[in-house]
């Protein structure tokens, strides 16, 4: 009986200890949450974590997103599409950590905020518009850890 117990607890301990070894990939943050509500960020590599304390509440790529748009947008003169795409990328996972599962509805909606604030963006060149847009979402962006790399967006 004492040998089944040992091999029990042996098979618990070996189990154990493969829970608490975590690989995380490159180009990847991972965000941890324990029970008290307390929150660490994993770089990429091995790392060794608690697996009933904390457990993965984001896998955030530090890669780059694409936000596809499609959005019909009311003009003076009627409306228009407003329709491309927005590349985007997370900077700082700690601070992005608190919005990244609606960052895409957030750059949209800023997005639509900073097309809307022109008088007249039918009149905006193509490339005027698409510099003027990365530079307005990224004044408000960057605070949060997140970066608009490239904007290719069109009004027709």
């Amino acid at each position: 009986m004492s040998q089944n117990i040992l091999l029990l607890i042996l098979c618990a301990t070996v189990v154990f200890a493969f829970l608490s070894v975590k690989r995380i990939p490159e180009g990847t943050v991972y965000t941890l949450r324990r029970f008290n509500g307390q929150a660490r960020t994993l770089q990429s590599g091995t790392h060794w974590v608690w697996p009933l304390l904390e457990r993965v509440v984001h896998r955030i790529s530090l890669t780059g997103h694409v936000l596809p748009l499609d959005e019909l947008f009311p003009l003076a003169t009627g409306s228009a599409r407003l329709s491309g795409k927005i590349f985007w990328q997370v900077i700082d996972a700690a601070r992005a950590d608190a919005l990244i599962d609606r960052a895409d509805e957030l750059i949209r909606a800023r997005a639509l905020n900073a097309t809307r604030a022109i008088d007249n963006p039918a009149e905006e060149v193509g490339d005027q518009r698409n510099s003027r847009l990365k530079s307005v979402l990224n004044e408000s962006l960057r605070e949060l850890g997140i970066v608009v790399t490239r904007v290719q967006v069109s009004l027709a």
